[in-house]
């Protein structure tokens, strides 16, 4: 092990020429305490200082493999809510009308069977996708006729499947919609009063395009009020 003058000795010899560090030491440095302080941090903070480094590392990779989501844009460049060719078939839909018809007896309850501003009320912010629609009215009268099932409930316009023309686009601006749900045999006929002979009443109702002008997601919060259509 090298001794205190060795270890002084070797520091000088870095800066000063060899026959200089003799001298130097001997005057200046032999009988005076020199206090060696090392320049380099410890391994404690060595290994706290890698470790966060290590930290920064694995956080910036973690990010580089999630990617962040898609924008409202991105997505419809891109096309991800669109119905694709190969499932613009009505039979596709036909369970989900089962599902929704399911859905809008049980919102409706008893007013299924007699209507009323109640149920007006109840439809007005129903979720209509897997609805059976039909164009009823429409300024452009070779969009009337149009019935299928809705697919897609956008803002502007309601995208419907059809039997026999596939996927169509109808805009609400000016346009009315004929939606029908079937009540429950059983129930009707006893509320007639009479025998079931397996048929359904129909309850039907008209929506108005222009007055939903909404994303469903924004129609289910709002209350509507009853107020004069001019365009009727």
């Amino acid at each position: 092990m090298a001794t205190p003058q060795a270890l002084t000795q070797e520091l000088l010899g870095r800066a000063h020429p060899p026959d200089s560090v003799n001298r130097i030491f001997a005057e200046k440095i032999q009988h005076r305490t020199l206090h060696l302080r090392r320049s380099s941090p410890p391994p404690s903070a060595l290994n706290a200082r890698n470790a966060r480094r290590k930290a920064r590392l694995e956080k910036k990779e973690r990010g580089k493999q999630r990617p962040k989501p898609l924008s409202s844009r991105q997505r419809r460049s891109l096309g991800l809510h669109d119905v694709p060719a190969t499932g613009q078939s009505y039979e596709i839909y036909a369970e989900l009308n089962k599902l929704w018809i399911g859905y809008a007896r049980e919102l409706l309850g008893q007013e299924i069977y007699t209507g009323g501003t109640g149920a007006a009320a109840k439809l007005s912010s129903a979720e209509l996708h897997g609805a059976t629609a039909e164009v009823v009215r429409s300024r452009c009268s070779g969009r009337v006729g149009i019935k299928g099932i809705i697919v897609r409930d956008r803002k502007f316009v309601i995208e419907i499947i059809t039997r026999k023309r596939g996927l169509k686009v109808v805009p609400k601006d000016g346009t009315t919609f004929r939606i029908e749900v079937p009540a429950p045999p059983e129930e009707s006929a006893a509320d007639q009063g009479g025998q079931s002979d397996g048929a359904s009443q129909m309850f039907a109702f008209e929506v108005h395009g222009d007055q939903l002008m909404l994303r469903s997601a924004d129609r289910a919060n709002r209350k509507f009020k009853q107020h004069f259509l001019k365009n009727l």
